[in-house]
């Protein structure tokens, strides 16, 4: 195991503790945004593991949720238009479902990647609640406490289990996500929704879900799972079915057997929706508009036919 493995592993748990012990106590909580939920809790988490990467590699970079660090002071995060960061990189979020937290609804986690020039290297998910530890190492497999995983075997998508969250500007763009979520329902044998996606990745990764597809996630959320599904032999792309990139902010994940439906259930809602959702403001996928077979599908307009 390499040692920055090692070590994701053990912030994770150390940071899990942290919060098991505050779990159900009166917490400060702040909005940054209308739904979107910071704790103290949060932070001490951010602040126990990026204090274990600095001591041990102090010239990585860090991408946290709270704060957004990065190597040699503070900064403002990524911006929509960021692509990964070169060299080692650590990606953080330090209570992954801080909203079913402060509900005390017990499920969330610790989310903790390392990627090197944008390539996710180690990872490592606990979930406090229900002692469980998903990790992965490129290259040699994923393990939930120790123990080898692996994606399911359902081999389409009528009779797979999907899971998907609603981004933080639900209440503006509630319709368009909702015609993706209405789409599922009626493709899939069922969905379900539980707040945490570093947890559903890792739930497909073991099995547990079948698929995963979200909008407008952040390179924190997605980078650990990312490993761990790849790991456990499941497929993660754009919605496009271009590789994933987690500075941009669409991702589909799935066992790999039912990956070719669910893109194709993607690729029919955005010629249904139109240009609306091509580009969703993201400067980066504005300049690259592609179906799901990879071709450029721009449209093209034709010719006025000149009558008759």
């Amino acid at each position: 195991m390499l040692e920055r493995t090692r070590l994701a592993s053990e912030l994770a748990l150390r940071a899990g503790e942290l919060i098991r012990d505050a779990m159900g106590v009166r917490r400060n909580v702040e909005f940054k945004s209308a739904v979107d939920l910071v704790t103290d809790v949060d932070r001490a988490a951010q602040a126990l593991i990026v204090e274990g990467i600095r001591g041990a590699f102090p010239e990585d970079t860090i991408v946290a949720e709270e704060d957004g660090l990065a190597s040699g002071g503070a900064s403002d995060g990524p911006s929509p238009s960021a692509s990964a960061p070169t060299g080692p990189c650590w990606c953080i979020d330090p209570l992954d479902g801080t909203t079913n937290f402060v509900h005390a609804l017990p499920h969330f986690a610790v989310s903790i990647a390392f990627l090197d020039d944008g390539v996710p290297v180690s990872a490592a998910v606990f979930d406090p609640s229900r002692d469980e530890l998903f990790r992965a190492e490129r290259g040699q497999g994923a393990f939930l406490n120790d123990r080898p995983i692996a994606v399911s075997s359902v081999a389409a998508l009528d009779r797979a289990l999907l899971v998907t969250g609603f981004p933080y500007d639900r209440r503006v763009h509630s319709e368009l996500y909702l015609e993706y979520f209405r789409e599922f329902l009626c493709s899939a044998q069922d969905v379900r929704r539980y707040g945490s996606a570093a947890l559903d990745l890792c739930y497909v990764a073991a099995g547990r879900f079948d698929g995963f597809w979200e909008w407008k996630l952040n390179p924190w959320d997605t980078a650990a799972g990312w490993l761990v599904v790849k790991e456990a032999g499941g497929r993660v792309t754009d919605f496009d079915g271009a590789p994933y990139d987690p500075w941009l902010p669409r991702i589909a994940a799935t066992n790999s057997a039912i990956h070719d439906e669910t893109l194709a259930v993607l690729a029919r809602i955005a010629a249904r929706c139109g240009r609306s959702i091509s580009s969703f403001g993201h400067p980066r996928l504005r300049r690259r508009r592609r179906g799901c077979s990879g071709r450029d599908t721009r449209s093209r307009r034709r010719p006025r036919s000149s009558g008759g």
